[in-house]
């Protein structure tokens, strides 16, 4: 591993990123032209130290970056696909699908758009339910998604598997979320074809959930695109939503994001959510990457 290049390489990423661009105040006594370094480390869910010591490419601390933490970097940093694959080249690991998968490159084009709605719930997911990143508000709104990869990053993976990852949507509203997820799965395995991921994904699911395997065999195809749901936040009670996804050129990512007409309760609430943020919420979904603080 070159760490003293791959610190290098950081460095001069970080230095051409203004804070504006990825939603941080420019302030009046910035003495970087960049981002700070504890701003990176805020972007890529990192600790300031762990980041300080890839910066500084040294191996006395045996720093070591995982293929995550390496993604959550470059979409900090906001690399392009040959900058992303230099990255991981640095830290000698393999470079993860640049198409799909819980360490995709996000799209550049959805990611600006992400970084513009800083006053609305928002993230960008992959067709199989994965978030890649996420705005502070859409973690306030729905907890933080788990940092760890796998089939239990895909919500749909957990929505069908683990009863908790319901908690955050009334009871009545399960079977419409259900057969939701189940056709906007069923258009991506089409869409994908022989997809070993989404085949493995399809199987498991069909052994552990009776209710996925009959909605599947129905055999409903519809790519969600926009859909009306109610939150249950811990503090602020039933919050309800629109929400909307745009969808790549591609169809393997979506930016995701709630709204609420103007004047509305909903759009109080969201209003109120921006205040409060996440100061009530003792319990996060999943765990913080590698090196990474609890925030």
């Amino acid at each position: 591993m070159n760490l003293p290049e791959l610190g290098a390489f950081l460095r001069t990423r970080r230095d051409r990123i203004r804070p504006a661009e990825v939603g941080l105040p420019q302030g009046p006594r910035r003495r970087v032209p960049g981002l700070r370094r504890e701003e990176v480390a805020q972007l890529a869910g990192l600790s300031a130290d762990y980041y300080t010591e890839l910066e500084r490419g040294s191996a006395k601390n045996g720093v070591q970056p995982s293929a995550q933490t390496l993604a959550a970097l470059a979409r900090a940093l906001r690399l392009n696909g040959d900058e992303r694959d230099h990255l991981f080249h640095l830290a000698e690991r393999p470079i993860p699908p640049a198409a799909h998968g819980a360490s995709a490159h996000v799209q550049p084009a959805l990611l600006g758009l992400l970084d513009r709605l800083s006053n609305t719930p928002a993230r960008v997911i992959t067709d199989l339910h994965e978030t890649l990143v996420e705005n502070d508000l859409a973690r306030d709104l729905l907890g933080r998604s788990p940092a760890h990869r796998g089939p239990t990053a895909s919500f749909v993976y957990r929505w069908f598997t683990d009863p908790q990852a319901r908690e955050r949507y009334p009871a009545e509203d399960h079977p419409h979320h259900s057969r939701v997820f189940v056709a906007d799965l069923q258009a991506a395995a089409a869409r994908r074809g022989r997809d070993a991921e989404i085949t493995r994904m399809v199987a498991v699911l069909r052994r552990r959930s009776q209710e996925f395997a009959a909605l599947w065999d129905t055999h409903d195809v519809a790519v969600r695109r926009k859909d009306h749901k109610k939150i249950v936040h811990p503090t602020l009670g039933i919050i309800e939503l629109d929400c909307y996804n745009l969808l790549s050129e591609d169809g393997r990512q979506r930016l995701l994001w709630f709204t609420a007409p103007p004047g509305s309760r909903g759009a109080e609430q969201l209003e109120l959510l921006s205040v409060i943020g996440a100061q009530d919420l003792s319990v996060t979904e999943g765990t913080a990457p590698e090196g990474a603080s609890q925030r």
